[in-house]
Parts: C-alpha cells; sequence; structure tokens
C-alpha cells in the first residue's frame, strides 16, 4: 500500500525521491530512521529532516554525484550523544543527513556506555515500503523503537509511543 506523507511537504518529497534514486541507482544499501521512518509507519508528528543509515565505504560514490548539495562532510562527528562519520546535504532546503552506519556509535539513555548502532540494526530485517511513488528502504519498527529507546526529547517521547502501538498492533 503506498504511503502519503501527512504534513504533505513537496519539498520532502522531492528530496526524498531525489536521495533514493541516487542510491538505488548506485545500488547503495540503506535504511531511513528517525522521524520519517516513524512518519512512514504512520505517525502524525511533523517531519524535519531525512536520516539515512548506509556503509561509509560508498562515501566516495555519492559525493562527486551531490556535491552541490553537500553542506558539511564527509567528517566525522564527535559530541556527547553521537560518535560517527557523517555526510549532510541539502536539497532545495531539505536537510538529508546520512550517517555511516559502520562507525556509528550512540551513548545510552543512562550516558554510561556507547552503543555500536549496527547492532541494533542486525536484530530484524529492514522494510521495503512504498511512499508518495518511490519505494524505499526503512528501519524496522523494532529497530527503530529500539534506537530511540536512547534518545531524550519529546518528539523522541512521541516517536516511541507510537511505535510500541504500531509494534503491538502488528504484532511484530
Amino acid at each position: 500500500m503506498a504511503i502519503r506523507l501527512f504534513n504533505g511537504s513537496p519539498k520532502l518529497v522531492e528530496a526524498l525521491k531525489w536521495i533514493v534514486g541516487i542510491l538505488d541507482e548506485n545500488g547503495i544499501p540503506y535504511r531511513i530512521g528517525g522521524g520519517l521512518a516513524a512518519h512512514l509507519y504512520g505517525s502524525g508528528r511533523p517531519v524535519k529532516d531525512i536520516d539515512i543509515s548506509l556503509s561509509g565505504k560508498y562515501f566516495p560514490v555519492i559525493v562527486p554525484l551531490v556535491r552541490e548539495h553537500i553542506v558539511a562532510g564527509p567528517k566525522h562527528y564527535l559530541n556527547e550523544k553521537w560518535d560517527c562519520e557523517t555526510l549532510s546535504l541539502s536539497y532545495h532546503g531539505q536537510d538529508i543527513d546520512l550517517t555511516d552506519v559502520d562507525t556509528l556509535l550512540m551513548r545510552d539513555k543512562d550516558d554510561s556506555m556507547w552503543i555500536k548502532n549496527k547492532e541494533i540494526y542486525g536484530k530484524w530485517p529492514d522494510v521495503r515500503k512504498e511512499a508518495e511513488g518511490v519505494t524505499v528502504t526503512l528501519m524496522h519498527p523494532r529497530v527503530l523503537l529500539e534506537y530511540k529507546e536512547h534518545l531524550s526529547g519529546e518528539h523522541q517521547e512521541f516517536d516511541r509511543e507510537f511505535l510500541k502501538g504500531y509494534v503491538e498492533r502488528h504484532r511484530i
């Protein structure tokens, strides 16, 4: 079943089709996460950016294809919550963040240790969905929920509650 983006942002749809087209045309495996993935599962929370996890080994392929839209990177990004290689894009004003799943570390919710996100991703298979006329690969809802369990903020709580209900309703 095709999914329509609730906030109807043409900018988001255009950027999603653009970046997924590049990834698919070049055989680059990826998964969409963050608020957009929750949104594509049916959450009503508005989407700000497109978060995509992929292997950083593909950055040399991607960079020449997106050069005019690069805002930052590829570069190492480190703060109190994240430690990873990233590539940030802006496609006609729509933010797209590509993160290297091979290096992605996130502090746990207790701020006591680093979590290798790749280990979370491997627990459940990715999900393919059609959205706005393009087939996309999403983090499995259980993976997305586990990932978001370590993040703070009202929007993360909203996504967690939605995802818990989604997993329960779909018995997955």
